[in-house]
């Protein structure tokens, strides 16, 4: 367990009455998330923003997209594509192709980033 995820799971213990009720309902309980579930968040908006167009110098090469009406599910596939030496990057792609297809059709349809966050709020304790 990450110590940020130690911390969060402490604090939240701490509030009156909510001692005894597992980590998982505290956390529903203050609309939060936990580590998992931020880091995907974080990674899918990041993808995104790199799908839109923002970190095309910094990303480039990073995905593929893959648009087809054969697909279940949103009908947009991203594929990684190959790296040689930056290992972080390929963390980082591995974790988002393997969630991306699961996101619903108007998450990954969202005109704007606001958008996208609202949307992915509903769907993100489904992916997980």
């Amino acid at each position: 367990m990450d110590v940020l995820e130690r911390v969060q799971r402490r604090t939240t213990k701490m509030i009156g009455g909510l001692k005894y009720p597992s980590y998982k309902d505290r956390l529903s309980e203050f609309r939060l998330f936990s580590l998992e579930e931020r880091r995907l968040r974080g990674d899918l908006l990041a993808a995104f923003q790199y799908l839109k167009g923002a970190y095309r110098k910094d990303g480039e090469g990073l995905f593929t997209r893959v648009c087809s009406d054969r697909t279940r599910g949103n009908g947009s596939k991203l594929k990684e594509d190959r790296f040689r030496l930056d290992i972080g990057k390929k963390f980082f792609t591995m974790r988002v192709v393997k969630h991306w297809p699961r996101l619903p059709r108007e998450a990954v349809a969202a005109p704007f980033l606001a958008v996208l966050k609202v949307r992915l709020d509903g769907a993100l304790s489904n992916l997980i």
